[in-house]
């Protein structure tokens, strides 16, 4: 049987990590089994690094502007069978200034594979020991996130 290739596509993970709880979100207009449970991601563009890339997607996914705190490596999650792709996630530590871990708030984008339709989600924070529930393997590294030094 041929084997085929699946294209690689650089990706960005954020854990936003405050008072023991992670920054989550859930989409508003696709069903929980469809799209889980997820933290900010997103696909690097060409010439930004992977922590311009987690810094530039927490801001365009939850309104929030955070910093890396520390990277935790690159681990690759096949896509397989929804779409012919490997993400190669490079995951980040992150923290942002005066983090509400109480409060919960509304986010979204425009379609950006298609520039249509405003897909929107609810933000809100977890705490870590509930994270285990992570969707489609963002949850790789987080034992190494929640490990300090």
């Amino acid at each position: 049987m041929p084997t085929t290739h699946s294209a690689v596509v650089e990706k960005a993970v954020c854990y936003v990590i405050a008072d023991e709880h992670l920054l989550v979100f859930t989409h508003d207009d696709e069903p929980m089994d469809v799209t889980g449970v997820q933290v900010p991601a997103g696909s690097i563009c060409d010439g930004e690094s992977a922590a311009e890339a987690a810094v530039r997607e927490l801001h365009e996914e939850t309104g929030l502007r955070g910093r890396v705190v520390r990277p935790l490596g690159v681990a690759d999650y096949d896509l397989a069978p929804t779409r012919d792709e490997v993400a190669r996630r490079h995951f980040f530590v992150m923290a942002v200034d005066d983090a509400d871990i109480d409060s919960v708030w509304s986010a979204g984008e425009n379609d950006p594979s298609t520039g249509g339709m405003r897909h929107t989600w609810t933000c809100r924070w977890i705490r870590l020991s509930q994270a285990h529930v992570l969707a489609a393997g963002l949850g790789a590294k987080l034992g190494e996130a929640t490990r300090h030094g």
